[in-house]
């Protein structure tokens, strides 16, 4: 039996049908049966071959739900016909010291769904199904879909560094943005937005922010320096990042969970006095994601979606390398 799905040829060439064989379905493994798969920017970069870490013909997509259609041996913990989800990861050695904390996503032999393997722009998919997440009831399918990625990737570092009563702002309001504007405000933190784009005003404040940054006016930046206990960067600009420094307070941190395109320059000497940290975040374990859909479905946590159909997946892709998404694009299939 073969999967059908929308793949890319070469790199930055359009997606176009493949019929394939998948891999046998092993003891630990789930086929799903796809409903819904959202694009993140990642899958920009692997189709155009930006890391370097694509091999073609490569189907994108790591936000993936669907309904179980078949389960290997071993498999007790999912039933035929149950509703679950796939993120950016596949699988993991699950033996290694980071696997047996939980933390998964720092296996040093984890396995991405759409790296080395076709993806979700498909009608199914198998994967182990030790990273097939139940999807909470009520969690509709395209709203749980883009939580598979983009929300663990924004909640994971709100829960290591924001308690309840934190100062938080997060910078770029847009798929993971708006995302983790809602995910700080539900955890009970002061929550500051800081945009490029004055038009975002009005949808931050909907999403949670209690305050909103015209990032590109230096005076609206000074405003609040020293007011913040951490910052999020989810942009993928390049970065000046004194003045986002400057937006901390004593024992302040900077997260990055988007990658700028030019590197930083970080003088570390005007960092020491206040005690700054910069780190980054990637992903999450199990059971982060287990907890981040649970308090999604408890909170009414979700992305802002534009739906469309999987042969349109083209022209989907090119608004996410646009940027004109607003806020996660959703594929049904």
């Amino acid at each position: 039996m073969g999967f059908h799905a929308y793949a890319a040829r070469r790199a930055r060439g359009r997606l176009a049908p493949l019929v394939y064989r998948p891999d046998r379905l092993g003891p630990h493994d789930v086929e799903l049966r796809i409903s819904h798969c959202g694009i993140c920017h990642s899958d920009v970069h692997l189709v155009d071959g930006d890391w370097g870490a694509s091999n073609y013909p490569m189907v994108p997509g790591h936000e993936i739900v669907g309904s179980v259609a078949a389960l290997g041996a071993s498999v007790r913990q999912l039933r035929r016909g149950q509703r679950v989800g796939v993120g950016w990861q596949r699988g993991a050695c699950l033996e290694c010291e980071p696997c047996v904390r939980g933390e998964e996503n720092l296996c040093a032999n984890e396995a991405a769904t759409c790296v080395d393997h076709h993806g979700g722009f498909a009608d199914r998919i198998r994967v182990d199904s030790r990273f097939a997440f139940p999807i909470p009831e009520a969690l509709a399918s395209e709203q749980a879909a883009p939580l598979l990625c983009g929300g663990i990737t924004v909640y994971a570092p709100l829960r290591r560094h924001a308690r309840a009563d934190a100062r938080v702002g997060v910078l770029g309001i847009g798929g993971l943005g708006h995302l983790a504007l809602q995910f700080a405000r539900a955890m009970g933190c002061e929550v500051t937005a800081i945009s490029a784009s004055p038009d975002k005003e009005g949808e931050a404040h909907g999403f949670g922010a209690h305050r909103f940054v015209l990032a590109r006016e230096p005076r609206a930046l000074r405003a609040v320096a020293g007011t913040l206990d951490f910052l999020l960067s989810t942009v993928f600009r390049p970065l000046d990042i004194a003045p986002l420094l400057d937006t901390l307070r004593p024992n302040g941190a900077l997260c990055f969970v988007g990658v700028p395109d030019a590197p930083l320059r970080l003088d570390v000497g005007s960092m020491l006095g206040r005690q700054l940290s910069v780190t980054t975040s990637a992903s999450g374990g199990r059971p982060a994601i287990r907890e981040m859909l649970e308090f999604a479905a408890r909170h009414g946590i979700g992305p802002r979606v534009q739906l469309r159909p999987l042969a349109e997946a083209n022209a989907a892709l090119a608004e996410v390398r646009k940027g004109r998404a607003r806020y996660r694009v959703v594929l049904a299939v």
